[in-house]
C-alpha cells in the first residue's frame, strides 16, 4: 500500500496467500549501541551482519586500513555512504580511487579495497563467502535457513565482463518517474534512497510485503522506527506480536517475507537509508529508468 505520490505505486501487487509455517522475525542489528566485532592495530571498527543470502561489514576506517579478498567467488558491493568517504579498489590490473558517496562493484578473484582517509566503508558478500558468514554477530539466527526465502541465485554476467565498476550518487537528483538511485550488479541491487529531512510525514507511510525475498535496510544517518507486522498462519504458536523497533545510526534491519513493513523516519535532521536486496529485485528491473546500470548487466 503506497501513497499515490510514491512511485512504488506504479508496481504491479497483489496480496500473497497466507504463509504456511512458522515466519522469521526480523534482525534488528543495532551496531551504534554494540561493540564492534573486530578492532584492527590502527583503530578501524567494523561490525558484520548477515541476512539468508548475503553478509554485510560496516566499518568506521581508519586511512591506511587495507581490505583484501583472495579468490573471492562471486562480485561484492562496496558503499560509501557519506560525502567524506575515500578508498582505492584495486583488482586485477584496474585501479580506482573513489570519493564521496558511492556504490561500488568488485569483481571476483583477487581485490584490495583501502581506506585513504578516515570514514565509513560498507562491504556486502554473498553468503558464498562463507569465511565472512560466520563473522556476522547474528550467525546463529542463519543455522538453518529462514523460511519463505527464495535460494541465492546469481544474475547473468556483466555484458562486458568483470571488472571494477564505480557509480556516484551525490549527483544523481529525484526523479518521478523512478524510486531511489538503484543500482544492480550480479550479486546485489542497492538502492541508495534519497535522504529525508526531519521525521517523516505519519499520513504518507507506504506498508508491504514481499512474497520471497528478504529486504536489508541499512541506516546510515539519523533516526528511524521500522514496523513490521508478521501475517497469520492457522497455527496459533506462529504469530508474532507487531515489531515498532526504534533505531540510531549505524543500524541494520533485514525484514523476512512476507512481514508486512514500513520505516518511519523520526529523526529532526537529516535521516539516510540505503536498501539492499540480494540477488536484485525483478520488479524494480522491470521498471524502465529505475536501474541505472541496467544496460551494464541483463535481467534473467
Amino acid at each position: 500500500m503506497y501513497d499515490k505520490s510514491d512511485a512504488r505505486a506504479s508496481l504491479a501487487t497483489a496480496p500473497g496467500p497466507a504463509p504456511r509455517g512458522r515466519v522469521a522475525a526480523p534482525e534488528l542489528l543495532d551496531f551504534d549501541k554494540q561493540e564492534p566485532h573486530e578492532t584492527t592495530a590502527s583503530g578501524s571498527r567494523t561490525w558484520w551482519g548477515r541476512g539468508q543470502n548475503f553478509v554485510l561489514a560496516y566499518t568506521s576506517g581508519r586511512s591506511g586500513e587495507v581490505f583484501s579478498r583472495e579468490g573471492q567467488p562471486d562480485e561484492y558491493v562496496v558503499v560509501l555512504p557519506h560525502d567524506d568517504s575515500s578508498v582505492e579498489v584495486v583488482a586485477g590490473e584496474q585501479q580506482e580511487t573513489v570519493t564521496g558517496r558511492a556504490i561500488v562493484v568488485v569483481p571476483p578473484g583477487d581485490s584490495t579495497v583501502t581506506v585513504t582517509a578516515d570514514c565509513d566503508v560498507v562491504r556486502l558478500f554473498t553468503t558464498r563467502s562463507t569465511d565472512l558468514a560466520a563473522l556476522a554477530g547474528n550467525a546463529a539466527s542463519y543455522v538453518e535457513d529462514h523460511p519463505h526465502v527464495a535460494p541465492l541465485a546469481a544474475w547473468p554476467d556483466p555484458v562486458d565482463g568483470f571488472r571494477v565498476r564505480v557509480y556516484p550518487v551525490g549527483h544523481l537528483e529525484r526523479s518521478p518517474d523512478r524510486f531511489g538511485r538503484i543500482f544492480r550488479c550480479s550479486t546485489f541491487m542497492v538502492n541508495f534512497l534519497f535522504p529525508h529531512e526531519g521525521p517523516r510525514d505519519t499520513t504518507k507511510l507506504s506498508p508491504h510485503h514481499h512474497d520471497d525475498f528478504e529486504q536489508c535496510s541499512l541506516a546510515v544517518r539519523g533516526e528511524f522506527v521500522h514496523h513490521i507486522r508478521t501475517p497469520w498462519t492457522t497455527n496459533l504458536d506462529d504469530w508474532r506480536a507487531d515489531v515498532h523497533h526504534a533505531c540510531g545510526s549505524p543500524s541494520v534491519a533485514v525484514i523476512p517475507p512476507p512481514t508486512v513493513h514500513t520505516t518511519q523516519a523520526t529523526g529532526q535532521g537529516t535521516n539516510q537509508l540505503i536498501d539492499i536486496f540480494c540477488p536484485p529485485r525483478a520488479d524494480f528491473s522491470a521498471k524502465p529508468g529505475w536501474v541505472l546500470n541496467a544496460g551494464e548487466y541483463p535481467a534473467p
